[in-house]
């Protein structure tokens, strides 16, 4: 059977792009993450970051995959820590692929915080000059480009920027998991909502439709393209999914502003993406709706209380 290492599977997006392919019934799935996985019937434990570049290579040569899928990475943190994770990891990675006797092919979750700033009202596509505005931006950049540069070299891969992933386990530091996290406080403690600015524009994708897009990445005949956005194509602002998920929780209190909010999200007020290419290389569309994906979403955090 084919074979996937999955890097970062203990992650939000991680988790469900493990259920997905265990969902095909017809693969061998090695997940790798320095926590524990109960769920998968073959887990290595490690923190790749703090093993040092050779431990990737290693973990390459133990498990031959045909696949390799990297999911792992740090969305905050010390700069020298998103450093460590977003692009000394990947570099070590891209290296092994290409050193290691066996041809594999290589997914790379990228981000749209490498677009960045973009014109407003302009969909963003994989040809938008890249823009970041932060250094979780600028780190998922590097990474990205070491990827496109060994695919000259001879690396199958491709990189798949994904926009605003949401849906069940989001977590606190996404917006729609931050916004969850609030709700449930708010009605504990008879409190009104607070959260930061509103007005941002964002293009929120399900979670389980990224997975499906990792999946249909990893097992096309042929990817022409190095880079691939993954979103739902359509733009909405903070403040509608705001009203969206309290609407599902049945929240009918205030919502008061907080505080300013991120200075990388006041940088970038408008992100929708354009998704035709992806569509043409994978097939791929999404299929979940933004109220499916926070119906689904808001069970989950209730569940968790």
């Amino acid at each position: 059977m084919p074979r996937v290492l999955l890097l970062g599977a203990t992650g939000f997006i991680g988790r469900h792009v493990l259920h997905r392919l265990i969902q095909r019934g017809d693969l061998e799935v090695v997940t790798a993450a320095r926590g524990a996985l109960p769920s998968s019937p073959w887990h290595v434990r490690i923190d790749l970051t703090a093993e040092g570049s050779g431990a990737i290579g290693g973990l390459l040569a133990q498990t031959a995959p045909d696949v390799v899928v990297n999911c792992a990475g740090l969305v905050g943190g010390d700069p020298a820590d998103l450093a460590a994770a977003n692009i000394d990891l990947p570099a070590a990675l891209v290296r092994a692929a290409l050193c290691g006797p066996e041809r594999v092919r290589l997914v790379h979750l990228g981000s749209a915080a490498e677009y960045g700033r973009v014109v407003t009202g302009e969909p963003v596509t994989e040809q938008t000059p890249t823009r970041p505005v932060g250094v979780y931006g600028i780190t998922k950049l590097a990474a990205s480009r070491l990827v496109c540069l060994a695919r000259v070299a001879g690396l199958d891969a491709v990189v798949l920027r994904v926009f605003n992933p949401i849906g069940p386990g989001s977590p606190p530091g996404n917006v729609a998991g931050a916004l969850a996290k609030e709700l449930l406080r708010a009605q504990a403690e008879g409190d009104e909502v607070r959260l930061g600015p509103l007005s941002a524009v964002r293009d929120f994708i399900d979670v389980r439709d990224v997975a499906e897009a990792v999946h249909a990445a990893a097992f096309a005949p042929v990817i022409d393209e190095p880079v691939l956005n993954v979103g739902s194509g359509e733009g909405i602002t903070v403040g509608e999914l705001a009203k969206a998920l309290t609407g599902i929780a049945g929240y009918t209190g205030p919502i008061g502003q907080a505080d300013t909010g991120s200075a990388r999200s006041a940088a970038v007020p408008w992100q929708q993406a354009e998704i035709s290419a992806i569509g043409k290389a994978l097939d791929w569309r999404p299929a979940i709706d933004l109220a499916t994906s926070l119906s689904d979403l808001w069970q989950e955090a209730q569940c968790r209380t």
